[in-house]
């Protein structure tokens, strides 16, 4: 098993991509903390589910203290929320939570778990971007904004927490359409023209995502940092 031993930290992983993640990383061996704002309960032994707000500071803070007693190896910075308007038509609370769930919350995780892992010496973290990070929506522009910041973030920290030495590596994975709760309730027409945009013709499967994140967060990537790999079918937009 690739992750036999590790012990892995997943946000926003009470459902879709992040609940398929740590069902992938659980099946490698890993015990995994998985951090939602929702109640969590999973079958598997070696998932701890935790009820945290992690773009509350104070709450982020006591949580960390609270796993102490774990070294963390692998970091999921997947949290994330959309609040889609036209720009002219979107309200600066639209904007605001997007950015402080999205952006800030990989802040305040990040800012504990990267500086343990080059004490470690070694760690993966990987940022979960998007498409619409690459090629913008209409319609999601604060959205847009705060994946697009997922690059320069992963580039950076991948510079600066390996500087001293330490093999710790930050990469991304940008999704493109995935079926998940939000797009099982597009309409049938509208999710055929999204397939329509793949080179495979079709949309994606959460486990196809968590497939790439453990590719990141395994040994099997050992010499890739500050990479973003795109998961997306052949997106020709």
């Amino acid at each position: 098993m690739r992750l036999e031993g590790k012990v892995a930290l997943i946000t926003g992983g009470g459902r879709g991509l992040g609940e398929a993640t740590a069902k992938r990383f659980a099946d490698e061996g890993a015990t995994v903390l998985v951090v939602d704002m929702m109640p969590l309960t999973y079958e598997y032994k070696n998932v701890k589910g935790y009820e945290l707000d992690v773009t509350n500071r104070e709450d982020v803070k006591m949580f960390m203290e609270s796993i102490k007693e774990y070294k963390i190896d692998i970091l999921v910075n997947n949290a994330g929320i959309t609040r889609d308007s036209l720009f002219t038509k979107m309200t600066d609370d639209m904007w605001d939570k997007v950015i402080d769930v999205n952006l800030n919350a990989l802040y305040n995780i990040t800012k504990y778990i990267g500086p343990h892992m080059m004490e470690n010496g070694k760690g993966s973290i990987i940022n979960i971007a998007s498409i619409v990070g690459e090629f913008g929506n209409i319609g999601q522009a604060n959205y847009a904004a705060t994946k697009s910041a997922i690059y320069g973030l992963t580039k950076t920290w991948a510079k600066e927490f390996a500087r001293k030495g330490a093999d710790v590596r930050v990469n991304s994975v940008s999704p493109g359409f995935i079926m998940t709760d939000i797009i099982k309730t597009i309409p049938d027409e509208m999710l055929k023209g999204f397939e329509k945009l793949t080179m495979l013709g079709r949309v994606g499967e959460p486990s196809e995502i968590a497939n790439a994140i453990l590719f990141l967060a395994s040994d099997d990537s050992s010499y890739i940092t500050g990479h973003n790999l795109s998961v997306n079918g052949g997106m020709r937009i």
